[in-house]
């Protein structure tokens, strides 16, 4: 199958190559030159625009978006409508908002489009173990598409699958990513505990590597965190700053909106939240309100 790769960021371009090593012949378009030569030299065919990548396309055309959220989805589209014809079909690979997706789908199908939403999980490492798929949209366009599922998929028969309608594929992932929040704050809290007991001088990465196998906790983010300790036991120069995609706040949101209760992934978010504040006044108001109440110690910054 040839198609349209747009945004050759880390991920994008890793699944332009996982494609090509896979036999699919694909066309690449990104701001950077560079970006668009480094997939030459891999395989791809490059183009000097969005409507370039169309004119090297067969109908009906398949382009990948695999770019940021929000106005770089639609500024793609927009680039990309006036060229486009009906039974054409635009796949977005990134994390957009689920709710952006169901709009999107909607002006796409008054001109006889179609949308297809992927949710992508697998980061950096998809280009070697494969990539999680979790696929919504128009079941007649998402079907014809599970060649290049089954190239990215870490096995044709495992790890994706189409999950329901417009919006599907882009919400399941959002919720996946709020369960990636929880499970990593937990691991990252129980690995500050281990630390904090000095007296038993625990070897963390010992620890991991002990827990990786036969262990209830046993997974990816456990293999990451072994690698991680391994690396540098003491994380030296790493600031604990934490980002968010997005996704973790959607997911909260959501959960409001469902009247579900999500305790853990919730105070995750706040965790992430939390760690970026290097000078919290409420702590120093909290100090203030002890001392005052109290006439407990506070300590002076330095």
């Amino acid at each position: 199958m040839k198609l349209g790769m747009i945004g050759l960021g880390r991920m994008g371009a890793n699944i332009t190559e996982r494609l090509i090593r896979n036999g699919h012949e694909v066309v690449v378009y990104d701001q950077k030159h560079e970006a668009i030569q480094s997939s030459i030299e891999r395989g791809a065919i490059g183009a000097t625009s969005p409507q370039d990548i169309v004119q090297q396309l067969a109908m009906p055309r398949v382009i990948w978006l695999m770019v940021p959220a929000g106005e770089p989805v639609d500024e793609n589209i927009a680039a990309l409508l006036p060229h486009l014809t009906s039974g054409d079909i635009i796949v977005d690979g990134g994390n957009s908002f689920y709710k952006d997706t169901l709009r999107r789908a909607a002006i796409l199908r008054e001109r006889g489009l179609y949308l297809v939403d992927v949710g992508t999980s697998g980061g950096i490492w998809g280009l070697t173990e494969g990539y999680s798929l979790m696929i919504g949209g128009d079941r007649a366009a998402a079907e014809p598409l599970s060649p290049l599922f089954k190239a990215l998929a870490p096995s044709p028969d495992h790890g994706w699958g189409y999950v329901g309608p417009s919006g599907a594929g882009h919400f399941t992932k959002m919720v996946h990513n709020g369960i990636e929040y929880g499970m990593m704050q937990a691991l990252a809290e129980g690995f500050s505990i281990l630390r904090k007991k000095d007296a038993l001088e625990l070897d963390l990465h010992q620890v991991a590597e002990i827990w990786r196998y036969g262990s209830v906790v046993r997974s990816w983010l456990l293999d990451l965190i072994s690698q991680a300790l391994s690396n540098n036991p003491d994380l030296k120069d790493i600031a604990p700053y934490v980002e968010d995609s997005g996704e973790g706040r959607w997911t909260v949101f959501e959960a409001i909106d469902l009247d579900v209760p999500a305790p853990v992934i919730s105070l995750s978010l706040l965790q992430r939240l939390r760690s970026r504040d290097t000078s919290s006044f409420a702590d120093k108001l909290l100090a203030a309100l002890r001392h005052e109440f109290g006439g407990h110690a506070t300590k002076q910054e330095k």
